[in-house]
């Protein structure tokens, strides 16, 4: 059966969720967690992403991510993909992490109740798995690894500067201020002691609606009817659109793709000293190679193929190989090289 169609343009909103392979767990420890949470924004470092909201429990995730750029299924796919390869090289595993595809359902950000209802669902996901019980005065702020600890409940100097809270405040008719910040959590604890645990923030479907339209456990868009015939209409003319062999779609390069990732390639080479012809008669495992290859890999969304035709490293197996041994033991580098590799770091 063929796989849907992502649908993708400039601004758009997306309730992305994935789940553990069997659903087994995705982290298993604090750091573990702490990490996800810096590749999360990594990734939206390299993508322009602006996340709304997120949850991490042990086996699965939760986004309300907004797109600036038409990026969603090439920064999924460097999420998906750098947090196995660390979450594997921590746990000395190997295989694949996640089960299924990643769910990426449109979301209608013209009309309040669907991004609302979203938020809601999305926040109150530590509640309908047990993990918070405001029936025993417990918050919704007290699970920490969820957007209401780490942005909505702190002042905005104190959050990560991708997550949006300043405004879905704003949607939800409150300022970003100390009182603000606590209605808006005090409407989600007295949310989920309204609704119970089982039910908190879960909308049911409508008899009349639109089978096709999610209510947050399931269908492919979440909005109004005119909003599913937009969608219908910019998922017709991507159809239509003439593919290169390679699968990909014909068009401008993005900013945070090839372009990017070019643009790096030709500064690495010139902090370390190399051109591209000096590049084919070095080593696949080259610390000079492997330091470029590691910071395109983290600030952009090429994929490591291209990155192993590019340095001359043999395969993508190869690169990841090298990027694994280098999280594990950090090759010397020039002192020239290691700057720009840290000043990279600190603009991602």
């Amino acid at each position: 059966m063929p796989r849907s169609l992502r649908i993708e343009y400039p601004g758009a909103y997306y309730h992305a969720m994935a789940r553990g392979n069997r659903r087994e767990a995705i982290v298993r420890d604090e750091a573990d967690r702490a990490r996800w949470v810096q590749t999360l924004g990594e990734t939206c470092a390299m993508t322009g992403w602006r996340v709304h909201g997120w949850v991490l429990l042990s086996n699965h995730y939760h986004l309300l991510v907004e797109t600036p750029e038409p990026n969603l299924v090439a920064g999924m796919k460097w999420l998906q993909n750098t947090w196995t390869r660390r979450f594997n090289t921590r746990h000395r595993s190997w295989g694949r992490l996640f089960g299924d595809r990643y769910k990426a359902v449109p979301v209608d950000n013209q009309e309040r109740y669907y991004y609302e209802t979203l938020l809601d669902y999305i926040h109150l996901n530590p509640v309908r798995a047990g993990l918070v019980d405001p029936a025993q005065g417990q918050s919704v702020a007290d699970y920490p690894w969820s957007s209401v600890a780490t942005g909505y409940a702190k002042r905005p100097h104190q959050r990560p500067f991708w997550l949006a809270a300043k405004s879905a405040l704003e949607v939800f008719g409150m300022e970003d201020t100390a009182r603000g910040r606590r209605r808006f959590v005090g409407r989600l604890n007295r949310r989920a002691l309204e609704e119970g645990s089982e039910r908190a923030g879960v909308v049911k479907p409508e008899s009349e609606a639109d089978r096709r339209r999610s209510h947050l456990e399931r269908g492919w868009y979440w909005g109004s009817q005119a909003f599913a015939e937009r969608l219908l209409e910019v998922g017709a003319a991507v159809l239509k659109k003439p593919r290169h062999r390679s699968g990909r779609a014909d068009g401008a390069t993005k900013a945070h793709g090839e372009q990017e990732a070019r643009r790096l390639l030709g500064e690495g080479l010139a902090a370390a000293g190399l051109d591209l012809h000096a590049v084919q008669d070095l080593k696949g495992s080259d610390p000079r190679k492997v330091a470029i290859a590691k910071v395109i890999w983290e600030n952009t969304t090429v994929s490591m193929s291209w990155l192993a035709q590019r340095l001359s490293m043999k395969s993508a197996a190869n690169v990841s190989q090298q990027l694994r041994r280098w999280e594990q033991r950090g090759p010397k580098l020039s002192a020239s090289l290691r700057q720009w590799v840290d000043l990279s770091r600190d603009v991602a």
